[in-house]
């Protein structure tokens, strides 16, 4: 029987756990009201790295949620921490991804180039070219570091799973004959970073997310608790054959509220 009343903070994932695509999961001003109510502290970390954070933060002002940037941790973020501590030396950079990513990129100090780059950076890229995965393939042909913000396949949205970062890497890292680093969950980084900002240790703190091999997994890693919700790309029956197991499995954010703050 867990003891849910040790809980202080809630680390989430955005798509499929908040909403899919523009589609609210639930009465998100209500859940975040309750959680306010019952003293909890919040952050979201996501593996979308093509959004800056004032976007997401523009999206919940759209569900009626307000929350603070140090709240919102991207996989874009957690990739910059990577390369801050363990490749300093890595300044050029070419870049598979869309305009959040490569915003954040240029406004931490780096240059984006499309030859002679020290390391190849991999996203999601709703524009992919043959031409982009060319220009990556050569470059770490020729000895640039290969890193991804995240390896997920799919994506969740209201039309079905579309493909998302991991697909885009597989091409790469096919070409290349390379693995690359991911910065993204299940590498924990980003959740030590939402647990230095929250000012929480692991055992006040619950993930909150909807895919197994990248939310969970990384929480897991760090012995965090974790919930996994079904509104998201995880079936049931996959669900069951997770292990360890979660948690918690519910069909969403509502449901794991409703367990954890009973009195």
């Amino acid at each position: 029987m867990q003891d849910w009343k040790s809980i202080r903070a809630l680390i989430m994932d955005m798509d499929g756990v908040l909403w899919l695509q523009d589609h609210p999961i639930g009465d998100l001003p209500a859940l975040f009201e309750k959680i306010k109510q019952r003293g909890l502290k919040a952050a979201l970390v996501t593996n979308n790295a093509s959004r800056s954070i004032d976007y997401y933060l523009e999206k919940l002002r759209s569900f009626n949620v307000e929350l603070q940037a140090w709240q919102v941790i991207s996989s874009g973020q957690a990739l910059v921490d990577q390369l801050q501590r363990n490749h300093p030396h890595c300044q050029r950079l070419y870049v598979i991804g869309e305009q959040g990513l490569t915003k954040l990129l240029v406004t931490e100090g780096y240059q984006i180039v499309n030859e002679d780059a020290h390391a190849v950076i991999v996203s999601l890229d709703r524009e992919l070219t043959y031409e982009k995965l060319s220009l990556a393939n050569r470059q770490v042909r020729q000895g640039a570091l290969l890193v991804a913000t995240n390896f997920d396949p799919t994506i969740p949205t209201p039309h079905g799973l579309e493909p998302g970062a991991g697909a885009i890497l597989a091409a790469v890292e096919a070409a290349t004959g390379v693995r690359a680093t991911i910065a993204g969950k299940p590498n924990p980084q980003a959740y030590r970073l939402a647990m230095e900002r929250l000012g929480v240790s692991p055992a006040e703190v619950l993930v909150i997310g909807d895919r197994l091999e990248t939310d969970i997994a990384g929480a897991q890693s760090l012995g965090l608790r974790t919930a996994l919700v079904l509104s998201g790309v995880t079936s049931a029956e996959v669900a069951r054959q997770w292990e360890p197991a979660p948690d918690l499995i519910t069909q969403d954010l509502s449901q794991v509220l409703e367990i954890i703050t009973r009195e």
